[in-house]
């Protein structure tokens, strides 16, 4: 008897413990934001899963517009891209380095370098953590930088120059670099040019930090699309790309061994009946479970929402009004659970709550007042 009481007792520790653990853990939300209206720069926020709200614990006021932010996949280091150059004189932006309070999930400068371009406007990483890739809007380039083993950045180890134009006279009369997203494993990166309407594919070299073109080397996006993000389905078999000047998502089957990407399906981000005549896309991303698929509007100010077959087909689920203006970047969280939105014209970060049967959002009545909000990424500290 005593015998089982032990174990009794063991196994309702045991399950304290974990239960501890889990709600002793911290989220973070790291927000970048435009040098507008009060902007303090980088907003670190906490977010409280259980009543979803967020409370404001840092900002860091380094350089003009940290646009776009990104977290190493150990947790332990963030990446900023700043439209400010390095002094007064550089042309080009700033990449910069921090490093992250395990406990607080405060952020600290390790160093800069040069974007090697102007107007950065994304940054991402190695999934093995090696080498930061950056894409530079306004030069129509990108760059690769190798991580050191303490965060911080080395100086750029290749610079890509792209070339040429598409239908568009207004947006796409040059290149404009807009988004590099590595494969899972990092084999291949796709860099979504919006002023050629091409998504360009390169195999990176990690020990020398440079980048070959793949065989087949880029998938060309319908004549003044704009692809501007992208995104792996969690099989990797799929890939999806929002598309900007067109408002649509473009679907994509990934041949892993190759990198080439084919064509699958194209669908409008904007209902039928919109009134809207100046929408633009931002932001896309996959649930982690694989069955749907959401892009930002802005314009139309609100998330868009398809269901994802698994030949790569999408079929029409929602819209959800974003409560603000200009939502250029969202994420969700881990779990599929929430998603946060940035708005950047109504300044603010508004939580929704997922429904994982239908895919659905919906507004939690939560948000967080941040200036020219632009970008969110979030962090689960242990």
């Amino acid at each position: 008897m005593k015998y089982r009481s032990l174990i009794l007792l063991s196994c309702l520790l045991l399950c304290f413990a974990t239960v501890f653990a889990q709600s002793s853990s911290k989220e973070i939300l790291y927000v970048g934001t435009y040098s507008d209206r009060g902007s303090q720069g980088i907003y670190v926020l906490e977010f409280d899963r259980t009543n979803g709200k967020l409370t404001e614990i840092q900002t860091l006021d380094d350089k003009e517009s940290p646009s776009f932010l990104e977290v190493h996949p150990n947790g332990k280091y963030l990446y900023a891209v700043y439209r400010e150059g390095m002094n007064a004189n550089d042309k080009s932006g700033t990449v910069t380095a921090f490093e992250i309070d395990s406990a607080s999930g405060k952020l600290s400068k390790l160093n800069e370098q040069s974007s090697e371009g102007g107007g950065p406007c994304h940054v991402s990483i190695d999934p093995k953590g090696k080498l930061a890739y950056v894409s530079n809007y306004g030069g129509g380039n990108l760059a690769i930088y190798p991580i050191r083993e303490d965060g911080s950045l080395g100086e750029a180890s290749d610079r890509i120059q792209h070339h040429g134009s598409s239908v568009n006279e207004n947006r796409q009369k040059e290149p404009h670099m807009h988004s590099i997203i590595p494969s899972e494993n990092g084999k291949f990166i796709y860099a979504s040019d919006l002023g050629i309407d091409k998504i360009m594919i390169y195999q990176p070299d990690r020990k020398s930090g440079k980048l070959s073109p793949a065989k087949t080397p880029y998938a060309a996006s319908t004549p003044g699309a704009g692809p501007r993000h992208f995104t792996f389905h969690p099989d990797g078999k799929l890939a999806f790309s929002i598309e900007e000047l067109s408002s649509t998502i473009a679907s994509y089957s990934v041949d892993k061994n190759s990198g080439a990407l084919t064509p699958i399906d194209q669908v409008a981000t904007l209902p039928e009946d919109a009134q809207t005549q100046s929408n633009t896309t931002a932001d896309i991303h996959v649930s982690p479970d694989g069955k749907f698929v959401y892009g930002s509007n802005r314009g139309h100010d609100s998330i868009v929402i398809y269901k994802i077959d698994p030949s790569g087909k999408m079929s029409y689920v929602d819209h959800e009004p974003t409560k603000g203006a200009h939502p250029r970047n969202f994420c969700m969280d881990d779990k599929g659970e929430f998603v946060f939105v940035a708005n950047r014209d109504d300044d603010n970060v508004v939580v929704f709550k997922r429904d994982a049967a239908t895919g659905k959002l919906s507004y939690t009545g939560n948000q967080a007042k941040v200036p020219a909000a632009v970008c969110v990424q979030q962090l689960l500290l242990p």
